[in-house]
């Protein structure tokens, strides 16, 4: 059974574990996501009045800005940002100037471009209580946000956390459709459910702006319904394809994997965290086998935390390899993943915490602080999956992590 101990640092949400774990439940892509968001940013700008609108997912090392207006979408150090605060409650959190608070005004993005003042976020809470992340807007001067804008950004996030739902339900229906017989109607009505619901409320703001002195509003009001209906044609597209063949399938990319493409992912994600920490990534991959598609639940997950984690402990102009390869056994194919670095090492007796499931706060190589749960939850995410993960390390030499993870025949 897992376990977790009190950590010391206080920026941590008192529910922390569990919520990585619904985190891992959404099996995101963070690098795919922002043409499903950039409306809602652009809108949540827009009724704030803020030149800058992002929507953040943390997880346990990062901060993954996975839709941004009038910033990049980027990634962050999650101890280095301002959301980390947010997902702490269950009220919005606000400051008013930035550069004259002591959390914040030695960070980059107040000190330097774009220099940020302003700084307003709200929680995205799913229905179980676990805070994902954060929708914030911001600007380089101080704001006020009146009560009935704060209401339509509450209503905006928790459009995300609808969204980020129904992409996850409807990646479900694609693995199970084959099975799936006399439950479409059911599963469509559930998918038609949170999407009608937005298109319902656009409709009610387009009718009642001038009531609530929002014109600047509602010309962005269609960008929601267009989504909207985008995402309805999505479903009854899904509700229409055969997915019932036998055969191999080609490579769905939103499914699935295989070891070329899953190389690639990892670059597109994890080669930044690597280039801002001057530590070199190297991904090697056995190309026998490579073409065979397998299921990418969880895997960005378990391999990203890995990754982090050894950036995170591995000193500049370190090393972080990652090998994979597919090995199809008697008993289905097998997803063999080794992460090896030659940062700080582990502990004999840490390496037993981490197996046990249990979590501690522990020092980067720059002193940053470590949350402890991003390796326990790679042990639970592994074990969910009847995989196997063995951990070997010398301290200040190296730690080496090898994964086993079963991926279908």
């Amino acid at each position: 059974m897992l376990t977790t101990q009190t950590l010391v640092s206080p920026h941590v949400p008192k529910n922390e574990f569990e919520r990585l774990v619904e985190l891992s439940n959404y099996d995101l892509d963070y690098s795919s996501l922002e043409g499903h968001f950039k409306d809602l940013t652009k809108l949540a700008a827009k009724i704030a009045g803020t030149e800058i609108s992002l929507i953040n997912l943390i997880d346990s090392f990062t901060q993954w800005s996975v839709a941004g207006y009038g910033f990049p979408a980027v990634q962050m150090d999650r101890e280095e940002t301002v959301c980390q605060y947010t997902i702490l409650g269950d009220s919005p959190f606000e400051v008013r100037d930035l550069s004259d608070d002591v959390r914040f005004k030695e960070k980059t993005f107040v000190k330097e471009e774009p220099k940020l003042r302003y700084y307003w976020g709200i929680p995205l809470a799913t229905p179980n209580g676990h805070n994902l992340g954060a929708l914030c807007v911001l600007d380089k001067k101080m704001k006020t946000i009146s009560p009935e804008k704060v209401e339509m950004l509450r209503i905006i996030g928790d459009e995300i956390v609808s969204r980020l739902s129904l992409l996850r339900d409807m990646d479900e229906l694609k693995k199970s459709m084959s099975t799936i017989r006399e439950d479409h109607k059911r599963v469509a009505h559930d998918i038609r459910g949170p999407i009608g619901g937005i298109i319902g409320l656009a409709q009610i703001l387009q009718d009642q702006g001038d009531d609530n002195n929002l014109e600047e509003v509602l010309e962005f009001i269609h960008l929601i319904k267009k989504s909207g209906k985008s995402l309805l044609e999505m479903a009854d597209d899904v509700l229409s394809q055969n997915f019932h063949s036998r055969n191999r399938p080609k490579l769905n990319k939103k499914l699935e994997y295989n070891l070329f493409t899953l190389k690639e992912k990892i670059y597109d994600l994890y080669a930044v965290q690597a280039k801002q920490k001057e530590v070199a990534l190297s991904v090697h991959l056995k190309s026998q086998n490579g073409d065979i598609p397998f299921p990418k639940n969880k895997l960005l997950q378990i391999l990203g935390n890995l990754i982090s984690n050894a950036i995170k402990f591995t000193p500049k102009y370190g090393n972080v390899e990652m090998h994979l390869s597919l090995a199809e056994k008697e008993d289905g194919n097998w997803l063999i993943v080794s992460v090896r670095d030659n940062g700080l090492g582990i502990s004999q007796e840490r390496i037993q915490e981490i197996l046990s499931g249990k979590t501690n706060s522990s020092q980067g190589t720059k002193g940053e602080k470590g949350y402890g749960f991003g390796l326990p939850l790679v042990k639970h995410l592994v074990d969910t999956y009847h995989g196997k993960i063995k951990i070997k390390s010398e301290l200040g030499l190296y730690s080496l992590f090898l994964v086993r993870l079963p991926v279908g025949r």
